[in-house]
């Protein structure tokens, strides 16, 4: 057996402090944003602001999350919004209205958790038809989810003509009085919202990184047609991801509609671009194969202050807007570098290796 000769110091490949620099690139946007908006809005690092922004962030980091595993599998969920409103939509009418049974004559009322549960499986069943259409029909994800965009706004739409189920307080008789809970209530003083992300983050990272389906989800991202050679079913894990994302958006209608007290069919519009730019901003590549839940929640924490933090500072809502795009734009620029700055790392260390 022939050993080759290790690669002397003089030829070994240096360590690049700009691919560093890169990879920590949602680290470093997150501390310069906080400085910022430290000196520049008042009252930012306030306790009750920090709660707050806590909670609008919880519920751009539920979608962010399904969406890196759509994102990482190659495909995109441009649903995510719309299954918001659906399942905001269906938690308040059974709120309300509980479910007319015509042959029995009777109404069918739901508990709270009977609620969540449906609600939940509500978005999961949204996301198998995206499933169905990508992985049995051949549709183009973006297509197939703009489609299901559409359809999902419009149900939820035509399940009120338009208005708003308002007074989501329930009713003790039904026991649905704590449904305000999923908003409003706190698990140790920590507000339940950010109670449910941390338990889904940490599980969605270890099903990344730790499971077999984590591992075929990124092999589906990297090569599809050397997956499907390898063994990996490739249209169960394509399934899983995008019932995954529909779970997450369930998740996000439910929280809004509690702590609203009140659903509207409108809930959820445009929620899935800043999705996509905390999966992007967090080191997503939209290419496939590439994305870390860490750096997700973190781009959604970045994308969640920029949004208050411009708010506080009195911003025009348009010039939100405007800067929301660049951001995407620029994390989309400097994940292109960052690719090819590895790559030629990568062919240099092979150069090394060789001499």
């Amino acid at each position: 057996m022939t050993l080759a000769p290790a690669a002397s110091p003089a030829t070994r490949p240096e360590v690049s402090p700009a691919l560093i620099l890169l990879k920590a690139r949602t680290f470093i946007a997150l501390i310069a944003v906080v400085a910022f908006f430290s000196f520049a809005a008042p009252n930012f690092l306030s306790t009750a602001n920090l709660v707050i922004m806590a909670e609008h962030v919880a519920l751009n980091a539920f979608l962010a999350i399904g969406m890196t595993f759509v994102i990482v599998t190659g495909g995109i969920d441009l649903s995510v919004g719309s299954i918001v409103g659906l399942c905001g939509m269906v938690a308040g009418w059974l709120v309300l209205n509980g479910v007319e049974i015509g042959f029995i004559g009777q109404t069918v009322f739901f508990n709270t958790a009977e609620i969540v549960a449906i609600t939940l499986l509500v978005g999961v069943l949204v996301g198998v038809v995206n499933g169905l259409l990508i992985t049995r029909l051949n549709v183009a994800p973006f297509i197939a989810t703009l489609g299901t965009l559409y359809v999902a706004r419009g149900l939820a739409l035509l399940s009120s003509d338009g208005a708003t189920f308002p007074n989501l307080r329930g009713s003790a008789e039904w026991g649905t009085q704590s449904f305000p809970l999923i908003g409003a209530g706190t698990i140790l003083g920590v507000p339940v919202s950010i109670c449910a992300l941390i338990v889904v983050g940490l599980g969605a990272a270890y099903l990344a990184a730790r499971t077999p389906l984590g591992r075929h989800i990124y092999a589906v991202g990297g090569n599809e047609r050397a997956a499907a050679l390898s063994g990996i079913r490739v249209n169960r894990t394509k399934m899983f991801v995008y019932m995954f994302s529909g779970f997450c958006a369930a998740i996000v209608g439910l929280i809004v509609a509690s702590q609203l007290v009140a659903s509207h069919p409108a809930t959820g519009e445009t929620f899935e671009l800043n999705a996509i730019a905390a999966a992007v901003l967090g080191g997503t590549s939209m290419s496939g194969g590439r994305g870390r839940i860490g750096g997700t929640i973190i781009g959604a924490f970045v994308i969640g202050i920029l949004s208050d933090g411009l708010v506080m500072m009195g911003v025009s809502s348009f010039w939100q807007t405007v800067i929301k795009g660049l951001v995407i734009i620029a994390a989309v620029v400097v994940d292109q570098f960052q690719q090819r700055l590895q790559q030629r790392i990568a062919l240099q260390r092979q150069a090394a290796l060789g001499r």
